[in-house]
């Protein structure tokens, strides 16, 4: 097998997932690592948009399941390990309306790239921005630059490792 597909390398043959069903795609002759890596760039590029998504406007049992178990969130003075420390801190930002629906505020991801390491590794870099009051006069609260580890685990992927850092 020698090709990534959600986790998975498979040898002539590309499954993609649709909101209808399974699709059957076939890579090119000769392009099947090409391809699987492609497919896996994607996953990742979803992944990172999602968490994003969810974070602004979303059910914290959906953002939670974005996460590894054994997750780090390395933002600066507040680190956090696990997934159930993730949401420790995913709750507390909510309740103080810093971020969740009603907050009024959304995270924008720009300029991500990504490398596809192994079929259960991928590295992540993104800038992001930080917009307030995103219903009246959005305001930039803040900035900077997220590095991502994803891991692939039963053919889904997470994010294992999220280092932020600000400027």
């Amino acid at each position: 097998m020698n090709r990534l597909l959600g986790g998975e390398f498979v040898r002539d043959e590309v499954v993609s997932r649709t909101e209808q069903g399974v699709q059957e795609l076939t890579a090119p002759q000769g392009h099947a690592d090409q391809f699987a890596r492609a497919v896996a760039d994607l996953e990742v590029r979803n992944l990172i948009a999602r968490v994003a998504h969810l974070a602004d406007d979303g059910e914290l049992d959906e953002y939670i399941l974005l996460f590894t178990e054994d997750s780090s969130w390395e933002f600066p003075g507040a680190p956090r390990r696990g997934r159930a420390d993730i949401l420790v801190g995913a709750q507390a930002r909510r309740s103080e309306k810093l971020t969740g629906p009603g907050s009024s505020s959304r995270h924008v991801i720009t300029t991500t790239a990504v490398r596809v390491v192994d079929e259960a590794t991928a590295l992540a870099d993104s800038y992001w921005l930080f917009f307030r009051e995103t219903t009246t006069s959005p305001v930039l609260a803040s900035m900077g630059h997220y590095h991502d580890t994803a891991r692939c685990e039963d053919g889904v992927w997470r994010l294992a490792r999220r280092e932020i850092t600000f400027g």
